[in-house]
């Protein structure tokens, strides 16, 4: 796939110079969502499918980006200077916002650069397409222009971009994982505190399957917002009564003995949520770590239930996608993951069950819904970084 890019990139920009290559993955979160701004805990795996970029460092302040994703789109031409907050939410602005972040946080970015992209993720599937666009220029940058930043402030720096220049005010796992992830292993993140552990899958006789729905709803943006917003709203009833710095602080039994100080029952659903999915995500791993992957999977279904019913980021093809994989032999756990109101559900299935499971929910999507489905077998892969 780089050759491609590669190639393009010289067609476009010349062959000449110094020509590097870049690589920066999608994720998948196993368990664990709506909780990382939250305070709470997650446990996303990167992927091998990503965006793939090659870069070469320029003499003026310009930028020259092309992405092979959106050819008509042309080559757009920018400087560097100008770059302003916005929330249009076009690929070159969560590049753009990650260069503002740089400078925002006092990196200087000597020159431009010019860059051909290219992605391997189906769009607005819920696989976090916008956090590996962002890792991308993180990547670049620290590498072309030698700043002293480790991964985890590339995922910081995508966070702050995302949240201070595009609008939206996500959490940090996306981030992390592109940046931080691990071939074969999953990563245990603490929100709260960035502490990290890699987690090894070890599925023997399993595989991840993702199944996107093929469906994006036009109010994710704004939901996701008013989640993130509801949920502060319970936070701060909560602090009338329990010392407490966010909701992942709390266990069940504690939220339950304080839940009464939330006045709001939307907020007070959503706070349940944020606790109860941030236990099951501490639960889930420590399943994972015994081989109990039999505990694993009725925590994931579980947690789709939560955020069916209590956070409210479903839709109804997620929830055909997860109650016709709970019917099936085979598999042992099914949610939705990623921000939701469309995009993918993941599966822990039997390997000798695959097959069966594509045809099986294949069938049965298209007649609840009308729609088709694609399917993708997960591969945990390493984070972001220069591939050569």
């Amino acid at each position: 796939m780089i050759e491609k890019v590669l190639e393009e990139f010289k067609n476009r920009f010349g062959a000449e110079g110094d020509i590097r290559c870049y690589f920066a993955p999608g994720r998948v979160n196993l368990i664990g969502e709506h909780t990382d701004y939250n305070g709470g805990h997650v446990f996303p795996c990167a992927l091998s499918m990503g965006n793939y970029a090659v870069a070469r460092k320029r003499d003026d302040r310009k930028v020259r980006w092309f992405n092979m994703t959106y050819p008509d789109n042309g080559v757009k031409v920018l400087e560097i200077d100008s770059f302003a907050p916005n929330d249009n939410g076009l690929w070159y602005d969560y590049q753009a916002g990650v260069i503002w972040a740089l400078k925002e946080n006092g990196h200087e970015i000597p020159s431009g650069y010019d860059m051909v992209m290219l992605s391997t993720m189906p769009a607005g599937s819920g696989l976090s397409a916008s956090a590996s666009i962002e890792e991308i220029p993180a990547v670049i940058c620290k590498d072309l222009f030698d700043l002293p930043i480790d991964m985890v402030e590339c995922a910081k720096l995508g966070q702050y971009s995302e949240n201070n220049y595009n609008g939206m005010n996500c959490g940090i796992m996306d981030q992390f994982a592109s940046a931080m992830g691990k071939k074969d292993c999953a990563i245990f993140l603490d929100t709260a505190t960035l502490e990290y552990d890699y987690v090894p899958l070890n599925l023997k006789d399993e595989k991840i399957v993702i199944t996107n729905s093929k469906v994006k709803h036009q109010l994710a943006g704004s939901a996701y917002n008013d989640r993130r917003r509801e949920s502060e709203e319970a936070l701060k009833d909560l602090q009338t009564v329990v010392q407490i710095a966010s909701l992942g602080e709390l266990d069940e039994e504690g939220f339950e003995k304080h839940k009464d100080a939330i006045g709001n029952e939307i907020n007070k659903k959503r706070a349940k949520h944020a606790v109860y999915e941030n236990q099951r995500t501490i639960h889930a791993v420590e399943a994972l770590k015994k081989g109990d992957l039999e505990a694993f999977g009725k925590l994931m279904n579980e947690s789709h239930v939560s955020l069916r019913d209590d956070y409210e980021v479903s839709c109804p093809e997620l929830d055909v996608l997860a109650e016709e994989a709970w019917k099936i032999d085979g598999v042992i756990g099914s949610r939705m993951t990623g921000g939701g109101f469309g995009g993918c559900t993941v599966s822990i299935v039997k390997s000798d069950r695959v097959d069966a499971f594509k045809e099986t929910i294949s069938k049965n999507y298209k007649e609840r819904t009308g729609l088709d489905c694609e399917f993708y077998i997960a591969d945990a892969g390493d984070g972001a970084g220069r591939i050569g």
